[in-house]
């Protein structure tokens, strides 16, 4: 080996052990983000909510991933147009001849299901779509009724969502935490637990 391969070596050994020294000297230690509370008036959250909740979940939060999300828009316009017609809402166990005319699949499914708008003004999303079973059992193709060997059960997704509390250092203020939900979004057949 050269002479000049020897000190390069010698070179990165020092460089290397100089890095990992001041990888781990406490000087170089920054605060951790999670130590960081970040506080916001009731004013600061109506004019820029999504500004704000960045500070918690990042610009790339797509709360449009979650079905109990989108759906709520949806609901709401349901909701409105049978407030207009003075229509009620189908929230009974229908029969196999009214699941075959459905146009969505909560309406054709065996296990058939609705949706409700649960709001809660802690969570941000406040509003998210919550499913709900029609029947205590699955419809039998056979007779079009409930058939009580097997039940409706809820399916259900976890999905993150902001919780409000109030700000440690100034309780006037809000500040935000991370809570997984399980939120649920159908309803499917399930053999009975005796």
């Amino acid at each position: 080996m050269d002479f000049r391969a020897m000190c390069v070596l010698i070179l990165l050994a020092v460089f290397s052990s100089n890095i990992c020294n001041a990888r781990h000297h406490p000087k170089h230690h920054l605060k951790h983000h999670h130590d960081v509370t970040f506080c916001f008036s009731d004013e600061e959250l109506k004019k820029t909510p999504s500004s704000v909740l960045d500070n918690f979940v990042g610009h790339r939060m797509r709360w449009e991933q979650y079905t109990a999300w989108n759906l709520v828009s949806h609901l709401e316009d349901i909701k409105n147009r049978r407030k207009r017609s003075k229509r009620a809402s189908e929230t009974t166990c229908p029969n196999y001849n009214l699941l075959q005319t459905g146009e969505r699949v909560e309406e054709r499914s065996i296990s058939p299901w609705a949706y409700r708008i649960d709001v809660d003004d802690t969570r941000y999303p406040q509003k998210l779509a919550f499913a709900h079973c029609l029947c205590q059992h699955c419809i039998s193709s056979d007779t079009g009724r409930e058939n009580s060997s097997l039940n409706s059960v809820l399916i259900k997704q976890e999905m993150l969502v902001l919780r409000k509390k109030s700000c440690p250092h100034n309780p006037a203020l809000s500040t935000f935490v991370l809570e997984k939900l399980s939120v649920p979004v159908g309803c499917t057949c399930s053999i009975p637990r005796y």
